[in-house]
Parts: C-alpha cells; structure tokens; sequence
C-alpha cells in the first residue's frame, strides 16, 4: 500500500506538529520560491509533483527527464517546475535540505538524490539521514547548516502547507503527478512519447 500524507502526519510527535505554525512567515522565505527550468514564457507549463523516496519518481528521474529537458526544456518548448509532495518523513527532510540550497544547485541536488535512492535511502544497515548528509557535503551545505536545516520548523510547515495545498485543490495523492498548463493532469509515471505527445497536444 502506498504511504500517504496522512501516514506522514501520524508519524510525526504531537509535541512537534505543535510547533508547526510558520506557514504565514514561511510565504517570503526565499527557499520557497519556485524552483524551476526553462523559459517561464514557453507555450507549455508543466508541473511535477514529487517524492524524492518515490521508486517512480526516481526511474522517470533517470530515464524520461534527460529527454524531456534536452529536447522539450532546453529548446524554450516547456518550462519545468518541480513541486514537493514528500511521501514520508526521510523525503520531507531531503526536500528541506535540497530547498535550502542555492537555486542552481536544486535541480542536480534533487536529480542525484532520485538517481541514488538505492544508496541513500533504502539501503540496509544505513542511517538515510547520515547518508543526506554526505550528499548535501557534496553539494555544498556545511554541517553546521544541515543541522539547521533539519531543526528548522518554519521551513518544514511551509513544505507541508504546499503539499496539502496540492490535495485540496487539485486531489494529489501520490507521485509522481503532473498537470500540464494547468488543464491536464496525469498522476502516473509517464514515457517520453506520452510526454511529448501532452506537450505538443497544447502547443
């Protein structure tokens, strides 16, 4: 059965989900803004929401999305935006962390946490949280700012204020989800022909 938002919820101390009321302040913070690729004035918006413990999420990662960025958002085509929906409380720190890093570092931050989930993630006698914190080295984040980051109630409001903001309004469940201009949406992993096909159906 596919963990849900609401398993996510449960699993989390009262003491803590207490604290968690940020979500005003958190709408200026800049590790919120929109994370994205290609040209905001292409024809096609697509919007993909996410986990980054999500198996699907991380095979499409690897195996659709390079086409998808060399052919559809690198050529102005589409413009990507990449949406958290964590499914459970290991992918709700990763995403915090990878927000907290400069924009830039975002998206090959996310893609090799998609790519290596096996490693980091699921792999057996490992602790998913030290394993984060050698990528994040890798990419930058000093430990001091890791810590932070993970402590950092306002930020993991804000993430979850999206997440539910995603359900209420367009019924997302899991991932990874996509809508394409706003109008269509595909809440299943998807090749590239189906892709591109969406793409150029609204073109």
């Amino acid at each position: 059965m596919p963990v849900t938002r609401r398993t996510l919820i449960a699993t989390v101390p009262p003491a803590l989900m207490a604290s968690w009321g940020g979500g005003a302040r958190a709408a200026a913070d800049p590790r919120m803004a929109v994370r994205a690729a290609g040209n905001p004035n292409a024809k096609v918006h697509v919007e993909e929401w996410f986990s980054l413990t999500c198996t699907h999420c991380a095979r499409f990662a690897m195996e659709v999305f390079p086409e998808v960025r060399s052919k559809l958002i690198d050529t102005g085509k589409v413009y990507y935006v990449f949406r958290d929906f964590p499914l459970d409380q290991v992918a709700l720190a990763a995403a915090m962390v990878a927000r907290s890093l400069p924009p830039e570092r975002y998206e090959p931050f996310v893609l090799s946490l998609l790519s290596s989930q096996d490693r980091w993630a699921f792999a057996r006698d490992v602790n998913p949280q030290d394993e984060l914190q050698k990528m994040a080295a890798l990419a930058g984040m000093p430990a001091e700012l890791f810590r932070k980051t993970l402590a950092d109630d306002t930020l993991r409001q804000a993430i979850m204020d999206e997440e539910n903001r995603a359900q209420a309004q367009y019924k997302i469940e899991g991932t990874p989800t996509f809508r394409f201009n706003d109008t269509v949406q595909v809440g299943q992993e998807m090749t590239y022909d189906e892709f591109a096909q969406k793409v150029a159906s609204l073109a």
